[in-house]
């Protein structure tokens, strides 16, 4: 079954309420301050969530415990208050609340952002197969990214609020690695969560039709042909329409890897497209028609990220 399109949340407006979790691992409070004055700025009234500042007394790569993390998302997403769910950070820790999360009650309310990237990729991964809602792959309200980037900050800005300003993405450093021209539904987030989260209740068994955005963080360039290779085993690339790579941020030179393991799929493939763990980020939307232009080395969605 090719991926589907799923259910665009509304788009933001000033003075809506936006709530800040930490699902995975902790954040720096004052990066965490930075990002919602940004947030407040523009116009938005931020809560943060009682437990986003929280650090695990055993394990510190967790923001808290996992009931109290799957409690201030889960609270977050079913407050008919909120329009939206931003993360503080990725890190570690999303896989470990996904089996606390009441999917059925999460379903029944109307769909509102939810942006990240990094570890938050089992989330979005979740929600579109769960929820079957259209999600946001957007740097996060704690990350050194959205706090010390202009550009990167604007684009999401725009993302939430005037959508249809952001239909073409692409960046200085995108370029071919396979011509041609694809359609498809965008799919995918940070390439090793995809592969951990393959075989699990939220996980996608299989991304045809789709076109599939990749990128990693502080990787051995084995590592990422390790995933690759698993996930194309498993049946994971078979029939996907084409691919996009975004940022390989302190991870050994991988595209020559990708060359490798991508190319004979025998679809257009874009590399360096911006996204991601880079010194600067776009926000992707994950969930929507789109075409890859691999020739000018663009992605365009169909419609716009936000309704």
């Amino acid at each position: 079954m090719s991926v589907p399109a799923l259910t665009r949340p509304r788009r933001l407006a000033a003075g809506d309420r936006v709530v800040v979790v930490s699902p995975s691992g902790p954040v720096p409070k004052d990066r965490l301050d930075t990002g919602c004055a940004i947030l407040r700025g523009w116009g938005l009234d931020v809560v943060v969530a009682p437990h986003a500042l929280d650090v695990h007394d055993r394990f510190g790569y967790l923001a808290g415990g996992d009931a109290d993390r799957a409690g201030d998302l889960q609270d977050a997403w079913l407050d008919p208050s909120v329009a939206a769910v931003l993360c503080a950070r990725g890190g570690y820790g999303v896989q470990r609340i996904l089996d606390r999360l009441d999917w059925s009650a999460m379903r029944g309310v109307a769909p509102k952002v939810l942006a990240g990237y990094s570890d938050i990729t089992a989330l979005h991964e979740a929600f579109a197969t769960r929820l079957g809602v259209a999600t946001l792959h957007a740097p996060m309200v704690g990350a050194h990214v959205f706090v010390s980037d202009d550009r990167t900050a604007e684009l999401f800005r725009r993302t939430l609020f005037e959508p249809e300003s952001v239909r073409t993405l692409t960046s200085p450093t995108a370029h071919t690695l396979v011509p041609g021209m694809a359609r498809g539904v965008t799919v995918g987030g940070c390439l090793g969560m995809l592969a951990a989260e393959l075989g699990t209740a939220t996980g996608r068994g299989s991304a045809e039709g789709g076109i599939v955005l990749l990128e990693d963080v502080d990787e051995k360039a084995y590592r990422v042909d390790g995933y690759l290779t698993h996930l194309r085993r498993a049946g994971w690339f078979d029939g996907v329409a084409g691919v996009v790579l975004g940022s390989w941020k302190d991870c050994e030179p991988v595209e020559d890897v990708m060359l490798d393991r991508l190319t004979d799929l025998g679809v257009p493939v874009v590399s360096e497209l911006g996204f991601g763990h880079g010194d600067s980020s776009l926000t992707v939307p994950l969930g929507l028609p789109a075409t890859l232009d691999a020739d000018s080395a663009t992605l365009t969605v169909d419609v716009p990220a936000l309704a």
